[in-house]
């Protein structure tokens, strides 16, 4: 599966209707985002099974400010709905791999009763 791009019409049911999202904050300016494009490409093409979601802050400010979007790149993953990682700055590919091994290993009984215990 290519990447998607997101925008105020989808954002929301794309992270709420996949079981798994990974969203690249980026724009056209930055150099690091531009690194960083094939790699996440080239993930979205192995792992048909996740949406691979691009947001252009430049394009998307209100995406980019709810999601407190500071520095680009930032790389986002959801699960189930619920977000669960965050990092500033390009991933290598191999990085990328294990965050994506990391995703699919999650206990998300566990994740959600530790939300619960927070709120």
């Amino acid at each position: 599966m290519a990447t998607i791009n997101l925008t105020n019409e989808n954002f929301e049911s794309t992270i709420v209707d996949s079981p798994i999202v990974i969203v690249d904050f980026w724009a056209t300016w930055c150099g690091p985002c531009r690194q960083f494009g094939p790699i996440f490409e080239a993930a979205s093409e192995k792992h048909e099974d996740i949406v691979f979601a691009k947001v252009d802050t430049d394009a998307e400010q209100q995406i980019a400010m709810a999601a407190q979007i500071t520095s680009i790149p930032t790389i986002m993953a959801f699960r189930d709905g619920i977000a669960i990682f965050r990092q500033s700055g390009a991933l290598p590919a191999p990085a990328l791999e294990e965050l994506i091994a990391d995703i699919r290993a999650l206990d998300m009984d566990k994740v959600r009763a530790e939300i619960e215990a927070e709120g």
